[in-house]
C-alpha cells in the first residue's frame, strides 16, 4: 500500500489559477482531475492520496471535500482558511460538518507569497495555528528557505501540532547549493513535531540538474535531518509534469531511498503520512 501525500487538482471553468503565469507553467493551464490522476496513480502502485489546496479562495476547500468524498483515491485533504479571523475554530467546524468533513487532515496557507518573514509568528496567526491544533489538524508549510527560521519557531510555540514542510522547504536546486537551505531545514527538523515531503524537488530543478545525482544531496539532507518516520513521499501532481510525468516523479523517489531498509522505505512512502495525516 502506497500514499502519495500530496497532489492538486483543479477545474478553470470553476475559478482561475492565477498563479500560473509564464510560458514555463502554460502546459498547465487545463483542467486536471482525479480521474486524470487515477491511472498513472494506480499503475506505479499508489492507492490513497492526500490532495492539497491551491488558492487562498475560502470556497476551495469544501469543493475539495467534496470531491475526496466521491472519490476512493484520496484519503485525505488539506484545505484552507484564513488563519487570521478570530473564528477559525469555528469555521474549521463547519468546515468538518460538510460533506467529505471527515477527509480533512490539514490546513495550509501559502506562507511562501507573504512579505513578513515571521508572518507565522504573528498574534493573530499563532491563534489560528492553536485552533488547528486544538482540532486535530495537521498544519502544511509552504515555504521560502528564508522563511524557514520562523517555520522554526512556530513548531517551538505549539508543540502539540505536527508542522509538515512541503517540497523540502524549497531547496536551491537549480543552482546545486545547498547552504543556508540546509543548516535551515536541519533546525526545523531538530523539533519533534515536524514532518517533511520528498516532493518538488524535479520542479526545483532546471532541466540540467534532473538527474538523481544532482537531486541527492537535498534528499539525503532531509533524510538524515528527519529520518524515514518523519519523511513522506509526495508527487506534487500536476504540477511535476511541467518536468517529468508521474511514473517518473515515483522512480525518482524510489532511487533517491533506495540504500533505506524495507521498513525505512515503507515508511517513506506509507507509513509517514497515514500516521501524521490520521488516514
Amino acid at each position: 500500500m502506497s500514499v502519495d501525500a500530496h497532489h492538486h487538482v483543479w477545474d478553470l471553468s470553476v475559478r482561475d489559477q492565477d498563479w500560473l503565469v509564464g510560458p514555463e507553467l502554460e502546459p498547465l493551464r487545463r483542467n486536471f482531475t482525479i480521474a486524470d490522476l487515477e491511472p498513472e496513480a494506480r499503475a506505479a502502485g499508489v492507492d490513497r492520496t492526500v490532495l492539497v489546496q491551491t488558492v487562498t479562495v475560502a470556497e476551495e476547500t469544501p469543493e475539495l471535500l467534496a470531491l475526496a468524498d466521491r472519490a476512493p483515491l484520496v484519503a485525505g485533504v488539506v484545505g484552507w482558511t484564513d488563519l487570521t479571523r478570530p473564528d477559525v475554530a469555528e469555521e474549521l467546524a463547519r468546515l468538518r460538518d460538510l460533506p467529505g468533513g471527515g477527509l480533512l487532515k490539514g490546513v495550509r496557507h501559502q506562507v511562501q507569497g507573504e512579505r513578513d518573514p515571521e508572518w507565522l509568528l504573528r498574534p493573530d496567526v499563532r491563534r489560528g495555528l492553536a485552533a488547528v491544533a486544538d482540532a486535530g489538524l495537521v498544519h502544511d508549510l509552504v515555504v521560502l528557505p528564508h522563511q524557514l527560521p520562523s517555520c522554526a519557531r512556530a513548531a517551538d510555540h505549539h508543540p502539540g501540532l505536527a508542522f509538515v514542510l512541503d517540497h523540502l522547504g524549497k531547496p536551491p536546486v537549480s543552482t546545486g547549493a545547498a547552504e543556508p537551505w540546509a543548516a535551515a531545514v536541519r533546525e526545523f527538523a531538530a523539533r519533534p513535531n515536524t514532518v517533511c515531503k520528498l516532493s518538488g524537488l524535479v520542479t526545483e530543478a532546471d532541466p540540467a540538474r534532473r538527474t538523481p545525482g544532482d537531486l541527492r544531496p537535498y534528499a539525503d539532507t532531509v533524510l538524515e535531518a528527519f529520518g524515514p518516520a518523519r519523511l513522506m513521499f509526495g508527487s506534487d501532481w500536476p504540477v511535476c509534469t511541467t518536468a517529468a510525468t508521474y511514473a517518473q516523479v515515483v522512480s525518482m523517489a524510489e532511487e533517491l531511498t533506495a540504500e533505506l531498509a524495507e521498513g525505512e522505505r515503507q515508511a517513506v512512502f506509507g507509513g509517514t503520512a497515514s500516521r501524521v495525516y490520521g488516514l
